[in-house]
């Protein structure tokens, strides 16, 4: 079956967002334990790209399949995960891009280099790192995995926090600082 890519995240209500990401499949590669383990010779740059010994992958079909199998574990390694194997993969910065934020009805979603939506909030928090001048601000995405927001997302998020006359934003209930600690 082909991949159909969701429609711009400026064309969906709340609501149609939430239904978005209800309706995503994930495998639970959380509860997976694989008894062997190995390297997958892949890496994930920090602009988001995606390469196998050495070549890019150019597929996006293949890596948002990929992507579905990322998990990062406790002391900050990363693994492409099946039930009955898991292979390591290096990660420059973090896993995922934000490549889009949409502001309604007190939620904040992003849209992610492998078209997936995330909500922002208690689930999924905003966390800034870095410094006041050259601040990065990071997104929990799953399975300790984040995304880095690109510029021109942090410029959105840095308007809408403006906007209110203080660096931070809220999403959900939650509220996130924008400055770094």
């Amino acid at each position: 079956m082909p991949y159909e890519a969701p429609p711009e995240l400026a064309g969906l209500s709340l609501a149609e967002v939430a239904e978005q990401v209800a309706a995503r499949q994930l495998p639970p590669i959380a509860s997976w334990d694989p008894p062997e383990a190995g390297d997958s010779k892949m890496r994930i740059a920090s602009d988001g790209r995606w390469f196998h010994d050495g070549g890019e992958i150019t597929r996006p079909a293949m890596m948002r399949a990929f992507a579905s199998l990322l998990r990062r574990e406790d002391d900050g390694r990363y693994w492409l995960v099946t039930p009955h194997y898991k292979q390591s993969i290096e990660v420059e910065d973090a896993a995922f891009v934000a490549v889009d934020l949409k502001a309604d009805g007190g939620a904040l979603t992003f849209r992610l280099n492998t078209d997936e939506l995330v909500i922002a909030g208690a689930d999924n928090p905003l966390r800034a790192e870095g410094d006041p001048e050259s601040p990065a601000i990071y997104l929990a995405v799953r399975n300790g995995c984040e995304a880095r927001l690109d510029r021109s997302t942090w410029m959105q998020l840095a308007e809408i926090a403006l906007a209110n006359d203080r660096l931070e934003v809220e999403s959900q209930g939650a509220n996130f600082s924008l400055v770094p600690a």
